[in-house]
């Protein structure tokens, strides 16, 4: 449902951005569904963690980009509007040649990506990367990511149709079913779920490390056996990006600026978008978001 609401006024740090894209994510149909609700200091009531678009004011002692910049950026909520509003620190420059479906595609899922497989999960040239649901977003993020970091990549994908573009992406496509015999793995990238834990485990190189990033596919709970962690010696953990706090959410932006944008602009990488919708054909967007078998991003046009 669309609704009118007041403008929003840009905060001191803040800008004002008239938004010209933005990506739906996971955590929209949570909130949707009451299970996710927005952080403090967001709209409770306005859905979006991904957007796009042209500063069109600064509030005071924002110094960071000027009105006409072009700019993205990863925040707790409202995205999904004709304008918002986000503290300049939890911003970034659009790189040139990303248009605005891409750009509103590209910041949550590269965020959260690299995040996941550098800063925690510390991959490094010549390993072995495994992501599982690498059709989506984040999974198409962490295939070219790690591609470019020199390391090997394997996707599990479930659907057939959708392997070859994985594959072209950058990884070696399979199957979920049995994935590991195809390891061992020094880094997964979990966003299916508790279901692949315990192969994930047999699957796991000496010193490996497990990021667990969703678990929309196969649920959240699972066993483990603490034997396998031990004999492995492996790290398992978790992470979120969008109850962070702004700090946190900044460090990780900064390094996405740095390391990340580059490619962007040199275009080596690039943002997969399944499909668009203008802001009135929301209903739809979120019904083709749900469906599932999408490649890449789906993403709103306001």
């Amino acid at each position: 449902m669309v609704e009118e609401r007041p403008d929003p006024v840009a905060a001191r740090g803040e800008l004002l951005v008239r938004v010209r894209s933005a990506g739906l994510n996971s955590a929209d149909m949570l909130q949707l569904r009451g299970h996710y609700p927005a952080p403090p200091g967001s709209p409770p009531d306005i859905p979006g963690m991904d957007l796009a678009g042209e500063v069109v004011a600064t509030g005071p002692d924002a110094a960071r980009f000027s009105e006409g910049d072009r700019v993205m950026a990863v925040v707790g909520g409202g995205a999904q509007a004709e304008l918002a509003t986000v503290h300049e620190r939890g911003v970034m420059p659009v790189p040139d040649g990303v248009d605005w479906p891409a750009a509103g595609g590209l910041p949550e899922v590269f965020t959260t990506a690299h995040d996941a497989i550098f800063s925690q999960a510390g991959l490094r040239p010549g390993e072995h990367l495994l992501v599982h649901g690498a059709a989506g977003g984040v999974g198409t993020a962490a295939v070219q990511l790690g591609r470019e970091a020199g390391a090997r990549v394997t996707a599990t994908v479930r659907r057939e149709e959708l392997r070859p573009r994985v594959e072209e992406l950058g990884a070696r496509v399979i199957a979920p079913e049995g994935f590991a015999e195809h390891g061992p793995f020094d880094v997964v990238l979990e966003l299916v779920g508790a279901g692949n834990l315990a192969e994930n485990l047999q699957a796991i190189a000496t010193n490996g490390r497990i990021a667990v990033i969703g678990v929309g596919g196969s649920g959240p709970v699972s066993e483990i056996n603490l034997l396998a962690v031990m004999g492995k010696r492996a790290r398992i953990h978790g992470s979120t990006l969008r109850t962070r706090p702004l700090e946190e959410k900044a460090i990780a932006m900064r390094l996405v600026e740095k390391e990340v944008l580059p490619l962007f602009e040199a275009g080596r990488l690039e943002v997969p978008v399944a499909a668009t919708f203008g802001l009135d054909e929301i209903v739809q967007a979120y019904e083709r978001f749900q469906a599932g078998g999408n490649l890449g991003k789906i993403v709103l046009l306001p």
